[in-house]
């Protein structure tokens, strides 16, 4: 595992998606597997499913089924590292004006940031919480959602679940 500290995760990304899924930064685990929330105790997977966005869990090596279902990830922060405490300020603030970037490339419907405390820190809102934001990103609408990592006991399976299901009913009211 810590040979793959440092290197980076190929984004899954499609013009117009319905939603870009936006991580923090890939984990050891993901950087050496190339996949996304690949570490086994990730709960996206399971919350991405539970919220209503794919028909079954996938498995984190099926990632590329998700364009085909309007959805994508990329990340804040390309490098590895074992824990996202680990990041800089410098490296979430630059990630953030990369992220911008891609949005205003790729152009989909929504980004949904998956930590508030990256979001916090990269797009310099301070007192920003779950949920809808109130301004934009390059045009697309904006959501945070809670961290998935196992290492975040303050959300369970199911209220990370419900978390990702608010974001459907609201992708869906589009």
């Amino acid at each position: 595992m810590a040979a793959a500290a440092d290197r980076t995760v190929p984004d899954v990304i499609a013009p117009g998606l319905g939603v870009l899924f936006v991580g923090i930064n890939p984990g050891l685990w993901s950087a050496a597997t190339g996949w996304h929330f690949a570490r086994p105790g990730n709960r996206f997977w399971p919350a991405l499913h539970r919220g209503g966005f794919t028909p079954r869990q996938l498995h984190p090596s099926e990632q590329g089924l998700l364009p085909g279902l309007g959805l994508g990830i990329t990340n804040m922060v390309a490098r590895a590292s074992a824990r996202a405490d680990e990041l800089t300020v410098d490296e979430l603030v630059a990630g953030a004006e990369i992220l911008t970037g891609k949005v205003a490339r790729y152009r989909p419907a929504w980004v949904a940031v998956v930590g508030v405390t990256a979001y916090r820190i990269g797009f310099a809102r301070p007192k920003a919480g779950f949920g809808p934001q109130p301004e934009p990103l390059a045009g697309s609408r904006l959501w945070v959602l809670p961290n998935p990592s196992g290492l975040n006991a303050h959300f369970t399976p199911e209220t990370l679940g419900t978390a990702f299901g608010e974001l459907r009913a609201a992708v869906a009211a589009d």
